[in-house]
């Protein structure tokens, strides 16, 4: 099944200062090794910038990619406006072009640009595999991160409704 890699808002801006997410680094290393399996298996490698007035502006030090998240030419970038990767941007069409029938998923946040993506994925038929320890967060008033991503993790692992599902594997049992 053709698959391709989409990194999400692995971002400088949130990676770093109080209000970086939890565990980035062990994160990223997560993400390194899925992209350098996606890569050797001559997987397309999606990287997803989100982009706002803020923090996040486009060219601003926050929006650049995060230290340490290996990143080649090949890759493909992809900018969006908004939590889910799809809505108004090309990701579908760059899928469509490739042949892509399903996706591996990572970055960050959790409860925010991964789910919706998750979701929409789903929605529009394409079998996802998270990587369970290769999404994160930042804890907020009801839970802290790692239970964020552990809910998400079995949460998204649970839904069926679109006749595809979710499933979550650690990122060293992830083929391409």
């Amino acid at each position: 099944m053709p698959t391709a890699l989409l990194i999400i808002d692995v971002q400088h801006a949130l990676c770093t200062g109080q209000d970086a997410v939890a565990d980035a680094a062990a994160t990223i290393a997560n993400i390194n090794l899925l992209s350098q399996r996606a890569r050797a298996a001559r997987a397309p490698v999606i990287v997803v910038q989100h982009e706002d007035a803020g923090e996040l502006a486009h060219g601003s030090a926050g929006w650049q990619l995060a230290a340490g998240l290996d990143v080649t030419g090949q890759d493909v970038p992809l900018r969006k406006r908004g939590s889910d990767a799809f809505h108004q941007t090309d990701l579908q069409s760059m899928l469509k072009m490739r042949h892509i029938s399903h996706l591996v998923i990572c970055g960050m946040q959790t409860q925010f640009c991964v789910e919706s993506t998750v979701r929409r994925a789903l929605a529009l038929g394409y079998p996802v595999t998270l990587a369970g320890d290769g999404h994160t967060t930042t804890d907020n008033d009801v839970l802290p991160a790692d239970r964020i991503v552990a809910h998400h993790n079995a949460t998204l692992s649970n839904l069926g409704a679109y006749g595809v599902r979710t499933t979550v594997r650690a990122a060293r049992d992830i083929e391409f």
